[in-house]
């Protein structure tokens, strides 16, 4: 009988093949005339892939310290031979979304309300009051990323950036109980950081870009827990919204860009607020998520979690491209989300 870390290391060979062609590395660019001191001074800030230049407008790369315009306009040439930048049919576009992959919730009921769970290459923004379990379904996600999975999926590593000090390493081994696997193992494949500010949270991604980049195919789940806190701290009033919803874009666009450069899934959670006009409107539920419009349209998927009865949570589709709206009702155990018990 093969112990589960040996299958694990089987079923992540032959994924890795798909993987290596999914991004082409910057350094390729050399072939088309672009010297390693430039290549080198994209990578610093972030930029490891062809796709990559391809993401970044030719003002942020003339932002790039000795990068001119001619350097520029040189870059964007050489990566626009290398991609298809035009358009491709739906049929073509179908077979690349065969690498999505999707990753467990640990509820049977909560993965149907998904599809089979949160998918890569999206944003998924779980919302809700405290003690609803968003820190736990990320909790839970750290473990069931490192799992295989379904249709061929490998299992992989995480990287958690943590906001409000909420990361307990010791409820992983809790959870890694559950699923019978090696509690130093699971540990030993989630990279956490501690982001103080909103600026550092923005730095941290040009880290995990380059970390992507290094271990092709190696990392599967992004999760920051949770994406509003430093900017509500950081940016206050009404005077600095404007500045705050920008930032926030920019740090959302990046998201955007990494699980789609390097097959990712990313999974954030987020705050409630208050909402002072619901009264007027008879709204139902007067707390509303935090990060306004901007937010709410660079989700992919967005889930709405509240509370039930005892351990009992409920979770609803708020916003989706291919999920009909709908609640499923999980529980928060020792080993983390799973089935509620009648």
């Amino acid at each position: 009988m093969k112990s589960a870390e040996d299958q694990v290391v089987e079923e992540d060979a032959s994924f890795q093949d798909d993987e290596e062609t999914f991004f082409q590395d910057i350094d390729l660019l050399q072939k088309h005339g672009i010297n390693v001191a430039d290549i080198k001074k994209m990578k610093l800030v972030g930029i490891c892939t062809v796709k990559g230049i391809q993401m970044t407008t030719r003002k942020a790369l003339c932002n790039i310290k000795g990068l001119s315009e001619a350097k520029v306009e040189k870059i964007k040439e050489a990566a626009g031979k290398m991609l298809n930048v035009g358009f491709q049919t739906a049929f073509e576009y179908s077979a690349r979304r065969k690498q999505v992959f999707r990753i467990t919730t640990g509820s049977q009921e909560f993965d149907k309300l998904l599809g089979g769970g949160i998918e890569s290459m999206a944003i998924t923004e779980a919302f809700g009051e405290f003690r609803t379990g968003k820190t736990q379904l990320s909790h839970t996600f750290c473990v069931t990323a490192q799992l295989p999975g379904e249709d061929g999926y490998s299992g992989g590593k995480i990287v958690f950036i943590d906001t409000e000090n909420t990361f307990r390493p010791d409820r992983l081994r809790d959870i890694a109980d559950r699923f019978n696997v090696d509690h130093g193992a699971v540990l030993d494949n989630v990279l956490y950081a501690r982001a103080y500010t909103s600026e550092h949270q923005m730095e941290l991604l040009d880290f995990v870009a380059a970390k992507f980049h290094e271990e092709g195919g190696v990392f599967k789940l992004l999760i920051i827990d949770s994406i509003m806190a430093l900017f509500r701290v950081d940016f206050s009033g009404r005077g600095e919204l404007a500045e705050r919803q920008q930032k926030l874009a920019q740090m959302l666009s990046r998201l955007q860009k990494i699980s789609e450069e390097y097959n990712v899934a990313v999974f954030i959670t987020n705050q409630m607020t208050a909402d002072p006009g619901a009264g007027m409107t008879f709204q139902a539920d007067p707390k509303k998520p935090i990060g306004g419009h901007i937010l709410a349209h660079a989700s992919t998927t967005r889930i709405s979690l509240r509370k039930g009865r005892g351990e009992m949570r409920i979770a609803k589709i708020f916003d989706s491209p291919d999920m009909p709206e709908n609640e499923a009702t999980f529980a928060i155990s020792a080993g983390g989300v799973t089935d509620a018990k009648e």
